[in-house]
């Protein structure tokens, strides 16, 4: 994979990381369930103790219950226990680079600001940022007022 353009992680991964990140996305996509997009999505979460879980689209006919693949391996990581998000790589197979949409970029600023979002295409090329770049000024548990009436 290339790194074409983007911002530097502030929790460094390494080009190896990266790769296999980006790898266990690609092959999830592969399982992605998109009878009417056609679109194909896979995603992967490296949490801090270095394990991947993969997810990909799960499309519903009625869209709004349609799952995108980033809620998907999210999902999975928090209910096996996992909830210290490192990255999240996101791929599809097209020229453009996959980016997360709203409802995802809100879900993952969930487990921190600093998590390194990997968006790839299908050329081997990939950009990188952090959620709090493409979530600017997010909503956040800090804004909850707690015990007051």
């Amino acid at each position: 994979m290339e790194l074409l353009d983007g911002d530097l992680m502030r929790d460094e991964l390494t080009a190896e990381e990266i790769d296999k990140l980006v790898e266990a996305a690609r092959q999830a996509g592969k399982h992605a369930y998109a009878p009417y997009s056609d679109f194909f999505v896979g995603a992967a979460v490296l949490t801090g103790n270095d394990r991947i879980y993969s997810g990909c689209n799960v499309e519903n006919v009625s869209y709004g219950l349609t799952v995108c693949a980033e809620r998907t391996a999210l999902v999975k990581a928090v209910s096996e226990g996992d909830r210290d998000i490192r990255a999240i790589a996101i791929y599809a197979d097209m020229e453009q680079y996959c980016s997360p949409c709203g409802a995802c970029r809100q879900v993952i600023s969930e487990f921190g600001s600093h998590i390194t979002v990997i968006q790839a295409n299908g050329h081997g090329k990939y950009i990188i940022n952090t959620i709090e770049k493409l979530l600017p000024g997010g909503f956040n548990a800090g804004m909850l007022r707690k015990g007051t009436s």
